[in-house]
């Protein structure tokens, strides 16, 4: 079996962050998301993965991912147009062979590891495993039907009209049969290879086709606030205290995790909360749910429920919360007068 890891995509709803680097490289508690998606198909059998990347970013993946022996795998980079999740599948054929394969979403993270959806792929000789969750919104996804014994007779692509709240996430499990669905669709409306449309194809053809509800979180990290969201999630279950810094005159509360060559001074942390390597943290609180990327510098300011990509500078900022911060950005006060001063880039949110 083979995982086949999609990382391309425009990620237009991230910019300006997007414009030079992948959506799914954005860090949560001070790791690309993408590295999460790795750990979990690393926990499993699987060791050879194709991960589809985009034209514009897909140096900056093969840059963090390289040969992927740190997550003892053994990745390929495939280059794919943005042209559906169907399209991705057909443009890695070549690699995928007739291997079954796990398919995942790069910008997608769970709770739940992989290992046991494979367990049941495998035994139950399927050709198609769906992962599905319970959503409030299912108008917001595409949402699949079953029937009692768990397989999947209708999908329907963000139903105007309730028809159920399964949604799909973004982790498939398919044998080499999608291939053969794939090759019988046409592109939506949107011009695209839906997968949802090959899927339905594959329960048209009389293929085995269940599903799985997800019995964790999970969270699709599409936009500014659903980082911060995964950043909370991962931080709440994962993080520990570990001090390997320098702490001066300050106080460390909780699970915090402040990594080496860093230095706290006249401070208050206050965790769940990560550190990264380098930073300096002087005269500041640093409240629960933030992340602070290597090499930054917080000064007299007070920081909560925020992602801080490396290099950043905050200075004399009375308070910053619910804020994802791109790298070598700089928030300063300006002290003398009450005037606000911006050089904010295209597609950027500031809320003042």
């Amino acid at each position: 079996m083979k995982a086949l890891v999609l990382s391309g995509g425009k990620g237009t709803r991230l910019r300006p962050l997007t414009f030079t680097c992948a959506k799914q490289l954005i860090p949560v508690a001070n790791k690309p998301i993408l590295g999460y998606v790795l750990d979990q198909v690393a926990a499993t059998s699987i060791k050879k993965v194709g991960i589809i990347t985009a034209h514009e970013t897909g140096q900056f993946v093969e840059d963090y991912v390289k040969d992927g022996s740190s997550w003892n795998l053994n990745v390929c980079y495939i280059p794919q147009e943005p042209l559906g999740l169907a399209h991705a599948v057909k443009t890695a054929k070549h690699f995928l062979g007739s291997d079954s394969f796990v398919m995942c979403l790069g910008d997608n993270v769970t709770g739940q590891g992989l290992e046991s959806f494979v367990k049941k792929f495998k035994n139950e000789h399927l050709d198609a495993l769906i992962i599905l969750k319970e959503v409030d919104n299912p108008s917001s996804f595409g949402i699949a039907q079953l029937d009692e014994k768990g397989n999947i007779v209708r999908l329907v692509e963000k139903p105007k009209t309730p028809i159920g709240n399964l949604a799909i996430i973004g982790t498939y499990l398919f044998s080499n049969k999608v291939h053969e669905a794939i090759e019988r669709i046409k592109p939506s409306w949107r011009g695209e290879l839906e997968i949802t449309d090959a899927i339905q194809e594959m329960i048209n053809m009389g293929f085995p086709v269940k599903a799985e509800i997800l019995n964790s979180w999970w969270l699709d990290t599409g936009k500014k606030d659903d980082i911060l969201s995964a950043n909370a999630k991962i931080l709440d279950e994962y993080i520990q205290r570990d001090i390997k810094g320098t702490v001066i005159n300050s106080t460390v509360d909780g699970r915090v995790n402040v990594a080496a060559e860093s230095k706290i001074v006249n401070s208050t942390i206050r965790g769940p909360c990560v550190i990264g390597k380098g930073v300096l943290i002087e005269g500041s609180f640093i409240g629960p749910y933030t992340s602070i990327g290597d090499g930054s510098k917080i000064c007299n300011s007070n920081l909560e429920y925020c992602v801080v990509q490396d290099c950043v500078t905050v200075r004399d900022v009375e308070r910053l919360e619910d804020s994802l911060i791109g790298k070598n950005a700089k928030i300063t006060r300006n002290q003398r007068n009450r005037t606000i001063k911006l050089h904010v880039g295209d597609y950027s949110e500031v809320e003042v």
